[in-house]
C-alpha cells in the first residue's frame, strides 16, 4: 500500500480517502463554530447547549452496534451512503431550531447519524484496506485530520463576522459536503452483503474481553479532549502565555498527526505490539500532564516552550493510542461482525465524548495543579492494563480476519 503523503493510489482507497476528507472538511466547520451558532444566532443559553449536546451525545452511543450490523448484513457501501444522507438533512435542520426542542432534536439526528457513519464506514475499511484495513485506518486518519484544519477556516471566517447569516451558510455548506460524500461513495465498488452465522446477531456484545478492551479505550479516548478542551482553559485561566497558543497548539497537534499517524500506524502490526504502543501511550499522556503543570506562574516566553512541548509529547502518545486502537479492533474481530464490532468499539470514543469534557474540567480546571496528575494516572494504569486484557481477548478462538471483496473483484 504505496501512499504519496496521505495522497492514496488511484482506485477505491483514493475514492474512499475523498469521502474521508470532504466530510470531515465539513465536520470540521461544524464543530469549531457550531456551539457559537447555537448561543449566538439561535440565542441559547450556554448551559442548555451543553444539555443538549451531552443528551445527543449518549443517544449516538446507542448507533454503533445495531448500524454496524445493518452494514454487515445489507452491504456496507448502502448504509454508508444513507447515514451521509441522513446526517446532511439533520445537520440542515439545525437551522430550522428556533427554541430548546428544536435544537434538541437536531442536534441528536446530527449526532447519531455522524456514530451511524463511522460504524458504517467500518466495513468499509476491512474491504477496500486489502490485507491491512489496520493501516489503511491510519491513513485515513491523516487524511480526516487535514480535512478539520481545513474545515477550520470558514468556521473562523462565520465566527468573525457574527452574523446569522454566515452561521447558516456555515451550516448548509456542512450539509452539503456530506451529501457530496454520499455522492462520491457511490463510485466505490459494491460490497457483498456478509453471511450470516447462526447466533451472531449481537455477538459484539457478548464478547467480553473486547468489550473490556473497548471500555479501557474510551477511558483514554478522554485524552482528545485534553487539547481541544482542557488546554485552551488553561491557557486563558492558569498561564501568562498569549492566547495564539490556542490555535499554536492545534497547529503542532494538526501536523504531527496528518504527517506521522500512517508510518506509526505501520509499524504497529500486531495485537500484541498494539497492547505495548497503548501502554506507552498511557505513560506518555502522564508525562504531558506533568508537563502543561510547569507552564502554570512560568514567564511568558517559558510558558510557551513548556507548552509546545507538552502538545509535542501528548501527540507522540495520541499517535501510538490511535494506532493500537486500529490494530485491536480489527485484528480482534471475526470476519462475520466486521460493523458490529467496530459499531461497538466506537462506543468507547462516544462514551469520550459524553463524558470526558466534564472530566477533564472537573480534575484539571477546577481543582488545578493535583487534577492533572490525577488524569495522568488514570491514563497510565489504564495503560497498563491494555496488554493482559489484549492477551485474553487473543486467547480466544479467533479465525483470521476475512474481508468481504467488492463485486466487481
Amino acid at each position: 500500500m504505496r501512499w504519496t503523503f496521505w495522497l492514496p493510489p488511484d482506485g477505491p482507497q483514493r475514492n474512499l480517502a475523498l469521502i474521508v476528507f470532504v466530510h470531515a472538511t465539513g465536520r470540521g466547520a461544524y464543530v469549531t463554530a457550531g456551539v457559537l451558532y447555537f448561543t449566538q444566532s439561535v440565542r441559547l443559553p450556554v448551559g442548555q447547549v451543553g444539555i443538549g449536546l451531552s443528551v445527543a451525545g449518549l443517544l449516538a452511543l446507542t448507533a454503533g452496534p445495531p448500524i454496524g450490523h445493518l452494514a454487515d448484513r445489507r452491504g456496507a457501501r448502502g448504509v454508508f451512503m444513507a447515514t451521509l444522507v441522513c446526517g446532511a438533512a439533520a445537520i440542515a435542520a439545525l437551522t430550522l431550531a428556533t427554541d430548546f426542542w428544536t435544537f434538541l432534536l437536531a442536534a441528536c439526528a446530527t449526532a447519531y447519524t455522524h456514530t451511524a457513519g463511522l460504524a458504517a464506514r467500518g466495513p468499509l475499511v476491512a474491504d477496500h484496506g486489502q490485507d491491512r484495513p489496520q493501516e489503511f485506518r491510519g491513513h485515513l486518519r491523516a487524511v480526516s485530520n487535514v480535512g478539520i484544519a481545513i474545515g477550520t477556516l470558514p468556521a473562523g471566517w462565520a465566527a468573525q463576522v457574527g452574523t446569522r447569516s454566515a452561521y447558516l451558510t456555515l451550516i448548509l455548506a456542512t450539509a452539503a459536503s456530506s451529501l457530496c460524500a454520499a455522492a462520491l461513495t457511490w463510485r466505490l465498488p459494491p460490497t457483498r452483503p456478509i453471511p450470516t452465522d447462526r447466533g451472531s446477531r449481537w455477538v459484539a456484545l457478548k464478547d467480553a474481553p473486547y468489550a473490556a478492551l473497548t471500555v479501557l479505550d474510551g477511558i483514554l479516548a478522554v485524552q482528545f479532549k485534553v487539547l481541544t478542551i482542557t488546554l485552551p482553559l488553561w491557557i486563558v485561566t492558569r498561564t501568562d502565555a498569549p492566547t495564539w497558543m490556542i490555535g499554536a497548539t492545534m497547529l503542532v497537534n494538526t501536523a504531527m498527526v496528518g504527517s506521522l499517524q500512517a508510518r506509526v500506524t505501520r509499524n504497529i502490526n500486531t495485537p500484541k505490539s498494539a497492547g505495548r504502543a497503548i501502554r506507552r501511550a498511557g505513560f506518555t499522556f502522564l508525562l504531558s500532564c506533568a508537563v502543561i503543570v510547569m507552564s502554570a506562574g512560568a514567564p511568558k516566553w517559558i510558558a510557551v516552550a513548556t507548552l509546545l512541548a507538552a502538545v509535542v509529547v501528548h501527540t507522540v502518545g495520541e499517535l501510538w493510542h490511535a494506532a493500537g486502537g486500529f490494530e485491536v479492533s480489527y485484528a480482534l474481530a471475526p470476519p462475520h461482525a466486521i460493523g458490529q464490532y467496530q459499531g461497538l468499539f466506537g462506543m468507547g470514543l462516544g462514551a469520550a465524548d459524553f463524558l470526558g469534557p466534564a472530566m477533564v474540567t472537573a480534575l484539571c480546571i477546577q481543582w488545578g495543579r493535583p487534577g492533572w496528575f490525577v488524569l495522568g494516572a488514570i491514563f497510565a494504569v489504564t495503560g497498563l492494563l491494555v496488554p493482559p486484557a489484549v492477551a485474553i481477548a487473543e486467547g480466544r478462538t479467533r479465525s483470521p480476519l476475512v474481508l468481504a471483496r467488492p463485486t466487481g473483484e
